[in-house]
């Protein structure tokens, strides 16, 4: 029926996948544009009044919520929630939702193109070629059968990772304090000891308030002499000066991150001087198929709750 005005799902970003798109054809979708600011979001929440939030980019917290009093769900474009105030959701009886698994093969392929690039030193060398060298025989790169990769994490994006290093030849042991079993060729072990005897360390946990900073300067000078470590989970699991040590000191061979404490990266960080440091701007889940798949989850979630929210008590 026309001129019968459609409920509005706002998306803190400036798109959306067309799949999603046609699942949410019922509602108005209203785009906040790209990386949006909190206030931005806050402004255009005023305006619309959504009974859905999809978040793409930035941050959600009260604010927001309080600006859209018709706000029944806020859905990830993904599966981090920890860029949501989930308490304040709860208060406000707002139902929050995660497209888990929907990136969980694009993250895991990601951590590992960072793991070979650190462990065979790809952009190094690329840059000595377009330069005009010939390293053959002065370089050598770092084998990974037979060593030994730890995975922080055993969710669908970590148990992914965990079976390409059982793969490559690698024994892989993981930590992950929900996980009653492990994957085969996967042995479960405590974080101390994951980090003693890995030569490759990589996270794939949510960030919580209990293991913020858990790599820190304690931490990683425990880790074997001439580790490597990769970072596609959350910025903030690292602290970012000590990593920084780290690398300086040789206690790491070299470390990748695809997610930051604070994002974007800003223009003067010390990670930029950092040569054996290879860095991507939080692409991970980025891939042809997540973007589509997060959409879709995304979406979903929203139908999901609202429907069960109109039914009939």
């Amino acid at each position: 029926m026309t001129g019968i005005k459609k409920p509005a799902v706002l998306v803190t970003g400036n798109d959306l996948a067309p799949e999603a798109l046609h699942l949410l054809a019922d509602f108005e979708v209203c785009f906040a544009g790209k990386q949006p600011a909190e206030d931005a979001i806050v402004s255009l929440a005023r305006e619309k009044d959504p009974v859905a939030i999809i978040v793409r980019y930035g941050k959600v917290g009260a604010g927001v919520m309080d600006a859209a009093p018709s706000l029944k769900v806020i859905s990830k474009h993904g599966s981090g929630i920890d860029v949501i105030d989930q308490q304040a959701a709860a208060e406000r009886g707002i139902a929050v939702k995660a497209a888990v698994g929907a990136n969980a093969a694009a993250v895991a392929e990601h951590a590992w193109a960072l793991i070979l690039a650190c462990a065979k030193a790809v952009p190094f060398l690329n840059d000595r070629m377009h330069g005009g060298h010939w390293d053959k025989a002065t370089h050598k790169t770092i084998e990974l059968n037979g060593r030994t990769l730890g995975i922080v994490g055993l969710g669908e994006i970590g148990r992914r990772a965990a079976a390409i290093g059982v793969a490559t030849g690698m024994r892989v042991i993981a930590f992950d304090p929900y996980a009653k079993t492990a994957p085969d060729g996967v042995t479960l072990v405590d974080l101390p000891q994951l980090y003693r005897e890995s030569d490759v360390v990589s996270l794939h946990c949510p960030l919580t308030e209990e293991n913020r900073g858990m790599l820190n300067r304690e931490t990683l000078a425990t880790f074997k002499h001439g580790a490597i470590l990769v970072n596609t989970a959350r910025g903030g699991l690292v602290d970012e000066p000590a990593l920084v040590e780290a690398l300086q000191k040789g206690q790491l061979y070299a470390a990748g991150l695809d997610s930051f404490a604070i994002e974007p990266m800003p223009a003067l960080h010390a990670f930029r001087e950092i040569p054996n440091l290879i860095l991507s701007p939080h692409i991970g889940g980025v891939s042809d198929a997540a973007y589509v798949n997060m959409g879709v989850g995304a979406a979903r979630n929203v139908l999901a709750v609202l429907q069960h929210a109109n039914q009939p008590a």
